[in-house]
Order: structure tokens, then sequence, then C-alpha cells
């Protein structure tokens, strides 16, 4: 099949962030998985968080829409992205810095392995 109608809604479970990787606050997320071919390592899903801040190095190249909240992406390089309701941007392999909830948040993305 070449065409996919993603479900509304999924079940998800909120999980601590781990405790090696928090700078603040006591951050928990949820992905919901609307989406999966590991054959094309593809995916594509919401995810959801609490306020607080945490280290992320990514090793994906993933793709963001903020649909609620506000957060403050920072790299380890000076680089830094502010996004609220509405705003798009890509995070690409080798990204390295802290990604920081600032209400809660709900975003839509897709992830390229």
């Amino acid at each position: 099949m070449k065409l996919h109608l993603l479900p509304a809604a999924a079940a998800a479970t909120w999980e601590d962030m781990p405790a090696d990787k928090v700078l603040s606050g006591t951050p928990r997320t949820r992905t919901i998985m609307l989406y999966e071919s590991p054959e094309a390592k593809l995916y594509a899903g919401e995810w959801e968080a609490t306020v607080g801040k945490w280290r992320i190095a990514y090793t994906e190249w993933e793709y963001v829409e903020v649909i609620s909240g506000t957060c403050v992406l920072e790299g380890d390089d000076g680089s830094r992205i502010a996004a609220g309701p509405g705003r798009k941007f890509v995070i690409e392999p080798g990204f390295t810095g802290s990604w920081e909830v600032l209400e809660p948040m709900r975003k839509s993305w897709v992830i390229r392995d």
C-alpha cells in the first residue's frame, strides 16, 4: 500500500526523562507512534512533554511542527531555535545540545533514521 491514513489518536504512556539527561525540572514525555516503516527507516507521530530541560544528541533526521506549548533548543555550537504553535524546524544528525520546554508542549514529527 502506498497511501496511509494515520489514526486520529493512539495510546501512549508518560515516561520520566532519564535522570542523567535532566538539566532542570522533572520533565516527562510521551511518544505517540502513528506510522512506522522500519524498512524505509521512517517514522511519524506526535510527542508531548512537560516543563523541564534536558540534554539531547541526535543520530537521526527529524522534522518538527509545534502544535501547542513552547520550547527552546540550544546547540552546543551556539545555534538556537525558540518555537511555539505553528513553528516548523528540522534537526539534523549530529546535533547536540539541550531541549527546554517552557510550557507543556505537543509536537508532530517525522523521523528518518
